[in-house]
């Protein structure tokens, strides 16, 4: 039998964190970060980070790994994510992975980054094209066309170009390649619960969680990290709760409007993370809130 990763995962505010710490302290289990904002030091309030309280009474992974002027990727996570669940099953202990960053949570199901290496000439090659000339030459290596890319992204359009060219091979041949590769936690049985709540509930939840936040002093911490380099990792930055406080300090949002505003914003992104769960997690249980128990998180 493969041995087990639990998976919980959820919307913004739907209580994941202590249902975490209940389920894990019943089963000795440590808890595998699974958030795309927890990997920075010194970005607690605006995350809603697990208090050191909280962490004293689970270990967890991957919190406070990073300064914020470094980059996350998923190539990075996936490094990290898999040592720490070997390390955990070296221990003899269950492994219970926490979030709801889409991409980062997808590394469990399935393949996420493919090999193709790109080098820094050929990079830099491509980045001196133009939009245009670096459509036209993606084109010419696709004559059979460009599948689903979105074209009126550059960013993607120069990725793919770049792939095309360190590959040799076609976005369609490249595409049929990523499709047979196993998934990078694939050697694991990945046991999956989504806790929901109803909208009325997370609403609540999202107002009383911003008023909290502004209340423990979010306005501080945004302004000690922006002197620690915030702004220079825009992923970072342009957060919910730290962009909204940004703006604020700029003078471009009213102190008055500024709960409003991250309450706001905070439900545009719960509502996004639903359809993200609903068209893009495999088969998995969702667990209403109010009917859940902690030994009954995953099933039996």
């Amino acid at each position: 039998m493969k041995p087990v990763i639990h998976v919980l995962t959820g919307c913004t505010a739907s209580g994941k964190t202590e249902w975490a710490l209940r389920w894990a302290e019943r089963r000795n289990a440590e808890i595998v970060s699974c958030d795309s904002l927890l990997f920075y030091r010194g970005m607690d309030l605006g995350t809603a980070k697990p208090t050191a309280g909280e962490r004293a009474r689970v270990p967890h992974h991957l919190i406070d790994i990073c300064d914020v002027t470094e980059r996350m990727d998923v190539t990075h996570y996936v490094t990290k994510a898999r040592a720490a669940v070997e390390a955990i099953e070296g221990r003899g202990r269950p492994v219970l992975v926490v979030g709801g960053s889409g991409f980062y949570l997808k590394s469990f199901f399935a393949p996420v980054a493919d090999d193709v290496a790109v080098s820094p000439a050929l990079r830099a090659e491509v980045r001196a094209l133009s939009g245009s000339e670096a459509l036209a030459r993606l084109r010419s290596l696709n004559p059979a066309g460009l599948g689903e890319l979105d074209v009126a992204n550059p960013r993607r359009v120069t990725r793919a170009l770049e792939r095309c060219l360190a590959s040799g091979r076609t976005l369609a041949e490249l595409a049929e390649e990523f499709a047979r590769q196993p998934g990078p936690f694939a050697p694991w049985t990945v046991k999956l619960t989504r806790l929901e709540q109803p909208p009325e509930m997370l609403a609540q939840r999202i107002e009383q969680r911003v008023a909290a936040m502004l209340q423990a002093g979010l306005v501080a911490e945004v302004r000690q990290l922006c002197g620690a380099g915030l702004r220079d990792n825009p992923s970072a930055a342009r957060a919910i709760g730290y962009r909204e406080v940004i703006d604020f300090l700029d003078g471009k949002l009213p102190e008055s409007a500024l709960a409003a505003e991250i309450a706001r914003n905070t439900r545009a992104l719960v509502k996004k993370q639903r359809t993200w769960f609903r068209t893009q997690l495999p088969e998995h249980r969702e667990v209403p809130a109010a009917e859940l128990t902690v030994a009954g998180l995953f099933g039996a």
